[in-house]
């Protein structure tokens, strides 16, 4: 004799679940008004814009991979109740997620991102009083063998970043160098991260040739201090700042004659607690392209920010 119980599903996700906390937070309405604007020719009606795009949410809070993903929404009850979907609905296959991910693009999830950290301003959690800015490297690939064989082959005598884009598949990757020694191919992604709250107010994704310094002007906050670390005492980030209003409190080199090393040691004690937090960011990149790459980091910005507002649990937020 079988037993039949009405389940809701609801009730299978615990009420101190992180996800339902996110859901406090942000009810996704500025997010749904935005993805209105591409319900023209939207192939993924069955399943609406919006649940899709929470999927994808998911993909970068618990890391998966397309088909990881669409297994984890099937059988986690949680990930289902966040998304939208009912206990007896199809949730999308894999496919689903790369065209979504090409449907918003980067553009459109740049104003998502901005969308959000306005309401953050707006309820005084983000003040750009004090800023940390850094750059963490992204690595694309391992290894160059085959692409340095190539350029062998067509007798250059060494790969470097006038031609690695003739032999490599991305060709938007850079060779890049942090010090004298430590070389990487790939990107480089600029963070800058309001010390107030330590939510993350800019990132900005470029290949890893590119210097810390010149890299600023797309993460450089429009008011207040700014601590960075001697890659941008000199070049174009002090030519930034001045143009932008914005002191720039910068670790100077020692071979400078204007060095403070009180005030740098000063410096660095401030900044230490938000280089640990980058550092255990993943540094392997899973897309080719600055344009797919930037989408990845406005997306792990966002996953930042959600999870750091339930440490932070403000009293009455509600995010639009």
């Amino acid at each position: 004799m079988q037993q039949v119980e009405m389940i809701c599903l609801d009730d299978l996700v615990p009420e101190n679940h992180n996800y339902r906390k996110f859901a406090k937070i942000w009810s996704f309405q500025s997010v749904e008004k935005r993805l209105k604007k591409l319900e023209k020719d939207n192939p993924h009606k069955g399943h609406g814009l919006l649940r899709i795009f929470k999927c994808l949410l998911l993909q970068f809070m618990e890391n998966c991979s397309d088909r990881e993903l669409e297994r984890f929404i099937q059988e986690n009850n949680a990930a289902r109740w966040f998304c939208g979907f009912q206990l007896r609905d199809n949730t999308p296959d894999h496919t689903v997620f790369c065209q979504m991910r090409k449907k918003v693009g980067t553009k459109l999830l740049s104003k998502i991102f901005s969308d959000l950290r306005n309401q953050l301003k707006s309820q005084g959690l983000m003040s750009e009083v004090f800023t940390f800015v850094d750059a963490a490297h992204l690595i694309a690939k391992a290894n160059l063998w085959e692409e340095r064989d190539k350029a062998i082959k067509e007798k250059y005598e060494k790969l470097n970043n006038e031609n690695i884009s003739k032999f490599s598949s991305d060709t938007q990757a850079k060779i890049g160098c942090k010090g004298k020694d430590k070389y990487w191919y790939g990107y480089k992604q600029h963070n800058s991260v309001d010390m107030q709250s330590g939510l993350i107010n800019k990132v900005a994704v470029t290949p890893a040739n590119v210097t810390d310094s010149y890299g600023f002007k797309h993460v450089c906050p429009t008011q207040g201090a700014t601590y960075l670390d001697k890659g941008y005492c000199i070049g174009a980030a002090p030519r930034t700042a001045k143009g932008r209003g914005v002191h720039l409190a910068a670790i100077q080199k020692n071979n400078m004659k204007s060095k403070n090393r009180d005030r740098d040691r000063w410096y660095s004690s401030i900044r230490s607690p938000y280089e640990r937090v980058f550092s255990k960011r993943e540094k392997k990149v899973r897309y080719r392209g600055v344009a797919k790459n930037q989408f990845s980091a406005f997306m792990q910005s966002i996953c930042f920010n959600l999870r750091r507002l339930v440490v932070l649990d403000p009293p009455n937020l509600c995010l639009l």
